[in-house]
């Protein structure tokens, strides 16, 4: 009986798209050499993962880590916050698993759990934005996960977009908007296509005169 709980003791994560049963992943984990990273900073590099999780490979007993794949954005390609470690032994993941697991690295403290193996495509984040699914509804900033989750990003694009919106609807009535033309100088199509000044009010009961191709108003006779 232990007294204290096993630190290397797989926990109770499971890739959510896997169709294999509990014991079928339990007879997987006791021979895995593969580690699921998570809660890693977007900004940490493989080769800090890599010097961190050297310290519990064993090269001299034919061990040592045999890849690391970084989880990426599905979209952009970046780093999304996990990775996978595989070592060459089971007894260097259950290592890692008992002294790293709980640690922090980049200032974020990471948690480390047995993995069934990698496949391709495991790399790539679900959520809907392309990332974990995590923060796509992550309501907190995290500063080392891209700041807000991306629900809330778009919610606060959208709340800017309004606001941008509104703030030209008040600019167009406002005592600053630029007032419209006047009926009178508002241009008419006449019957043959052509455009000419719409008549005034001031324009009735004036009788105008043809005089060669010219149009004369009352106005100009009188002062003739």
């Amino acid at each position: 009986m232990n007294v204290v709980q096993r630190l290397d003791q797989p926990s109770n994560y499971k890739d959510s798209q896997s169709r294999v049963d509990r014991r079928y992943q339990d007879d997987l984990l006791s021979n895995s050499t593969t580690l699921y990273i998570g809660n890693l900073s977007f900004y940490t590099t493989e080769e800090q993962i890599y010097e961190l999780f050297s310290k519990c490979a064993n090269p001299e007993d034919g061990g040592g880590i045999k890849r690391i794949i970084m989880g990426l954005d599905r979209n952009t390609r970046t780093p999304c916050g996990f990775c996978f470690v595989e070592y060459y032994t089971h007894a260097e993941a259950l290592a890692s698993m008992r002294y790293i697991s709980g640690t922090k690295l980049d200032e974020r403290i990471i948690r480390c759990d047995l993995d069934m193996g990698y496949k391709e495509g495991r790399q790539f984040g679900r959520g809907k934005s392309g990332g974990q699914v995590r923060d796509e509804h992550r309501q907190d900033y995290d500063p080392g996960r891209g700041g807000w989750g991306a629900q809330a990003q778009r919610l606060e694009i959208e709340r800017r977009r309004q606001e941008v919106e509104e703030r030209y609807v008040d600019a167009q009535d406002g005592p600053g908007a630029v007032a419209g033309g006047g009926e009178e100088w508002r241009e008419v199509e006449n019957s043959e296509g052509k455009l000419k000044r719409g008549r005034s009010p001031g324009d009735e009961g004036d009788n105008e005169r043809t005089v060669g191709s010219f149009i004369v108003s009352p106005r100009c006779q009188r002062l003739r």
